[in-house]
């Protein structure tokens, strides 16, 4: 039997209410079916069982209030024996202490992270996003043996979405990385295993457990017999300018970019606050005497000379081959998907943004003392805003199976962002309420934060309506694919002056920028999305005009 733990459900959500169960003690269940219904503060949850099995125990009655990472309810699963005295610990509730009511006898002390084995609590992969079933294990902050602190950043993931970063969830001793480096962990599965603080004791001569089948199948190496314990490393303090666990802080962006060039982290010099190393720091370590050399590998690996793989070594110019992951894997299965389910229509135009280059530059300066960066992006969002509630069917979307088109209350703009984990479109919620400054302060909260491949999974989702700035890398004209289950994307190319006539048929110079929308046929007709470009090309070539709809 295993105690199932409420996975994160939301960011900032440490506790919800038990709403409704959707089963009961000794019934079975299957795989992903709805055992229970949670209201967090922000939402309805359903929360599926991780495996078939017979539902033992609830932890809680409906309108109880349960703590994420703590049991919800227990499971044994198929083929598994009922009988729980093989040396697996059931677990508590925090708010259902031992003793609680008369005559309740006091059981074993919980497993806040999984089963107690011979290597102490497993720590289950909790969900990390919406339909994330896996994610690549990128790199391990800690090692077997080291001890951990609560809330230590313990390794980082990629999902099919972002880089995600996992805490520890209490103090103690990790005892086995379940996962190598770049290897896939699945949700629900074990991912490390520790021992808590204090639990050593209790600990030192477990009796063997037996896992689910299920959690074996997927992480192979967890056995019954007991592991060797592996030495305890004396804790150090933490090093000055090395960061708050005494290992160099640097962003994944950064990290990758020392891993690619063959150096060590900790012996670049950071510039950062706490020793943090920069991006600019790397380079100009690299452009150092000590930094033009790569550090050897290892004594008994030398890098290969050219004579040395033409007398047998690795072929010169043979093909390099890497698995297609993560972001990318996600973007290529999107693109497909909506590039054969949806009928693409184009539509382009040129903008004359003269008066909107001439105004962002005499409000730049006010802006940058208000804290924000602002750029022509806010002005692109608020327009299409306005213009959307002009004409909500290209801020709807189509649900084909009941025949239905449902027009979105709010205007979320998704941008695409190139950023180092590959094409991801983050999205400003609500652009529709919000003031430039405030579009201007998300941009720039949401472009770091895709660019370092660390975006909320909050503001991955929920968009309405996209917008490619193909422009920044230089492009002119773009057709871009829908972001489905949105129903129209735009692709704005680079700003040009160039000479146009004016009214008076005098040749004068204008900034002039394109514009190709590309629309859900089904939904979207070219009268519709030509009137709706025509709203949208009013307020930037008219920009005072957003003046009247603030």
């Amino acid at each position: 039997m295993s105690d199932f733990m409420l996975p994160d459900i939301g960011e900032g959500i440490v506790e919800c209410e038990v709403v409704k169960w959707l089963v009961s003690e000794g019934e079975t269940i299957s795989e992903d079916q709805p055992v229970a219904e949670v209201m967090t503060d922000k939402a309805l949850v359903e929360i599926p069982a991780p495996y078939a099995g017979k539902v033992t125990r609830l932890y809680y009655q409906e309108g109880e209030i349960a703590r994420v990472h703590a049991p919800l309810f227990a499971l044994v699963a198929e083929g598994e024996a009922e009988d729980d005295d093989q040396g697996k610990v059931a677990a508590t509730p925090p708010d259902k202490a031992p003793g609680s009511e008369p005559g309740e006898a006091a059981p074993e002390p919980s497993a806040s992270a999984g089963e107690v084995t011979a290597v102490g609590k497993d720590f289950i992969l909790p969900d990390i996003g919406e339909g994330i079933v896996e994610c690549e294990i990128v790199e391990w902050r800690i090692a077997e043996g080291e001890t951990v602190a609560e809330d230590q950043p313990v390794v980082d993931v990629m999902t099919d979405k972002a880089m995600v970063e996992i805490t520890a969830p209490e103090a103690g001793r990790v005892t086995r990385l379940h996962y190598g480096q770049g290897e896939s962990a699945r949700v629900h599965t074990p991912l490390f295993a520790y021992l808590p603080e204090g639990g050593e004791a209790e600990a030192a001569s477990p009796q063997p457990a037996q896992g689910a089948a299920q959690r074996q199948a997927a992480a192979p190496a967890r056995g019954a017999a007991p592991a060797q314990p592996t030495p305890v490393k004396e804790t150090q303090e933490p090093v000055k300018g090395k960061g708050s666990y005494g290992r160099t802080p640097a962003s994944p962006a950064v990290r990758r970019l020392v891993r690619e060039h063959g150096l060590t982290l900790a012996t670049i010099p950071g510039s950062g606050k706490d020793g943090r190393v920069l991006k600019e720091d790397v380079l100009r370590y690299l452009e150092s005497p000590q930094g033009g050399e790569k550090e050897p590998a290892t004594a008994s690996q030398p890098s290969p000379t050219p004579d040395s793989a033409r007398a047998g070594g690795a072929p010169q110019g043979e093909v390099r081959v890497e698995p297609l992951r993560g972001v990318q894997a996600a973007m290529a299965k999107r693109m497909v998907a909506s590039a054969q389910s949806i009928p693409h229509f184009a539509y382009g135009d040129e903008f004359d943004v003269t008066e909107l280059v001439t105004l962002r530059e005499r409000l730049k300066v006010k802006a940058e003392a208000r804290g924000a960066r602002l750029t022509l992006m806010p002005f692109f969002m608020k327009a299409l805003a306005l213009a959307a509630l002009e004409y909500p069917i290209l801020n709807s979307r189509l649900d084909e199976a009941a025949a239905e088109i449902h027009y979105l209350p709010e205007v979320n703009v998704g941008m695409a962002v190139d950023g180092k984990a590959g094409l991801i479109v983050p999205n400003v919620k609500r652009v529709e309420r919000l003031s430039l400054l405030e579009i201007a302060a998300e941009v720039s909260r949401l472009t770091e934060a895709a660019r370092e491949g660390r975006v909320a999974p909050s503001d991955l989702t929920g968009g309405t309506v996209t917008i490619s700035n193909i422009g920044a890398l230089g492009g002119t004209y773009a057709v871009p694919i829908i972001n489905a289950p949105e129903a129209a994307i735009v692709a704005i190319g680079k700003t040009q002056w160039l000479p146009r006539f004016d009214a008076d048929g005098q040749v004068v110079r204008r900034a002039i920028m394109t514009a190709t929308w590309c629309g859900d046929h089904r939904l979207i007709d070219g009268g519709t999305i030509a009137r709706f470009a025509n709203a949208w090309k009013g307020y930037l070539e008219d920009p005072e005009s957003l003046l009247l709809a603030l």
